[in-house]
């Protein structure tokens, strides 16, 4: 996402990345990545919760998931990983952001 951020912007789009560490080690995580877009750090799961991400112990915690919302909130898709490796291409995404 980071090689692409400038595409997703130039379609309008805000990338935001939950992640369940606790703030401070996400935040010290994001700034020495120095990631272009947002991260939340989402330790109690509120955001996973709110979306049905699922939680897998066996594969090493949360699933990924790609969710896309609209200005007005409202969801467009939500792709569900089956693995760390199951994740949309950022062309797959920038297609469904252009419908």
């Amino acid at each position: 996402m980071c090689r692409d951020y400038q595409d997703f912007v130039k379609l309008n789009t805000e990338i935001i990345v939950v992640g369940s560490e606790k703030s401070k080690p996400f935040q010290k995580y994001w700034m020495e990545e120095d990631f272009p877009f947002i991260g939340l750090p989402d330790p109690e799961h509120t955001i996973q919760k709110l979306y049905g991400q699922e939680v897998k112990p066996l594969k090493l915690g949360r699933l990924p998931a790609q969710v896309l919302v609209d200005k007005s909130g409202m969801l467009q898709y939500v792709h569900y990983g089956d693995s760390m490796a199951d994740i949309p291409s950022n062309k797959e995404i920038m297609n469904l952001i252009k419908q």
